[in-house]
């Protein structure tokens, strides 16, 4: 009598094994190309590039601040037409009402009833550009967006595609006609990054690329191109997600943000969504650096974009010169690192 029962043996665990390396690896590829393509355009801006990454990776928003002309514009834009999304650019203005970045209900006059006509924030990578130009009434027209990702229009929400993600600049110079980002809407973005003035060889470089015809206007001539898309995302941040954190490291995140509330040249410190973003941001960094769990060290190199902006210092302290940046940095070195 022939046997037909079924084959009872374990699954080749080594063959799964393998196979998650190999999706890990093609996963981290395609960000590694993503950053090279965005370098195609834009020159001695590397850690700003790998900033926005991290963000792609932990669906976080970003303000980008520096003064014109460091291709700020230009780094979105870069990033735009590397990744397979949908994209568009709002210049903020004085004059912009918020119905124009959510959208509106327009009357149609051959069926006599009002039908909604989506903003330009549904999109996958919306750049708001010079952000603090336009009145608070329109910059809180974000809030909902950012955090719940979705739109609330005459009393029905609609969802925003997904992926979503809003990058902001503004101009830390220039305060004539402009309105500074309440708390609320600050602590919505994941990071802030400072793009700097590039260094002597840096810029030396980006004129010898405008001498050579390069246009910022045309970036398809400038050979960049989508190298990665919505899939790579996604494979990356499971991948992300399953970076270990140990409880000493969370405390420690806890910790770094509990004394920031405490310093007292400090009106305003981090809050528990800080915290979290800190978190998420340092799991994404330990595995674009190859590893698969959370060190002190990722912590430390994040906590400047993830929290300083989140922080309120106290006038007298200003005028004594006091930043958030240096009360981080004492923050920093006064915790105790979990060994």
């Amino acid at each position: 009598m022939t046997d037909t029962t079924p084959d009872q043996s374990p699954p080749d665990a080594g063959a799964d094994a393998a196979t998650e390396e190999a999706a890990t690896a093609d996963a981290r590829a395609a960000l590694g190309r993503l950053r090279t393509e965005v370098g195609k355009a834009v020159v001695g801006q590397d850690a700003i590039v790998t900033g926005l990454v991290i963000a792609l990776l932990c669906r976080g928003h970003v303000l980008l601040e520096g003064v014109p002309g460091v291709a700020k514009t230009l780094l979105v834009r870069a990033l735009a037409a590397s990744l397979e999304v949908g994209t568009t650019r709002v210049q903020f203005t004085p004059d912009l009402m918020p119905g124009d970045v959510t959208g509106s209900l327009v009357y149609d006059a051959r069926t006599a009833a009002f039908s909604f006509r989506e903003g330009p924030l549904f999109t996958n990578l919306m750049l708001a550009d010079e952000i603090n130009r336009t009145p608070p009434k329109t910059q809180s027209a974000l809030l909902e967006a950012m955090e719940e990702r979705q739109v609330t229009v005459d009393g029905e929400s609609r969802p925003l595609p997904d992926p979503f993600l809003v990058i902001a600049t503004q101009n830390p110079v220039e305060y004539e006609g402009t309105y500074p980002l309440p708390e609320a809407q600050l602590d919505r973005f994941m990071l802030k990054l400072p793009v700097p003035l590039p260094g002597r060889d840096e810029e030396t470089t980006v004129l010898r690329r405008h001498a050579a015809g390069f246009d910022p206007r045309d970036l398809a001539a400038a050979g960049v191109g989508a190298v990665a898309g919505v899939a790579d995302l996604e494979q990356a941040r499971a991948e992300v997600a399953t970076v270990e954190i140990a409880d000493d490291v969370v405390a420690y995140i806890v910790d770094i943000c509990r004394a920031t509330r405490e310093a007292p040249s400090v009106s305003l410190g981090v809050s528990p969504r800080g915290a979290t973003a800190l978190m998420q941001a340092s799991r994404a960094w330990a595995w674009m650096r190859g590893r698969a769990y959370v060190s002190p060290d990722d912590v430390k190199a994040l906590a400047a974009w993830t929290l300083a902006h989140r922080m309120r210092i106290r006038a007298e302290a200003e005028l004594e010169g006091v930043t958030a940046t240096t009360v981080l940095t004492s923050v920093l070195s006064t915790v105790p690192v979990p060994r």
